[in-house]
């Protein structure tokens, strides 16, 4: 079992093309079943997101290939 702490601090990276999508920022639960609909990655960083409207990205556990030490790989 992970916490969702510990997939937030880990980088999550497109396994098709090997970018960098960036990092967990939230988590979509259903609130009558507990179960996570899907992730949400915030790929801009701080000072863009200022000036410049932000691209959220999400994905599910189905699209994680891998989960290693550093890094989600996900297929999307």
């Amino acid at each position: 079992m992970m916490n969702l702490s510990d997939l937030q601090i880990k980088e999550i990276v497109n396994v098709d093309d090997g970018k960098k999508l960036g990092k967990i920022v939230d988590v979509k639960v259903d609130i009558e079943t507990g179960k996570i609909h899907y992730f949400v990655v915030e790929h801009r960083r701080f000072f863009k997101r200022l000036f410049a409207p932000t691209k959220e990205l999400s994905f599910t556990f189905a699209n994680i290939t891998k989960i290693g030490a550093d890094v989600i790989l996900v297929k999307i």
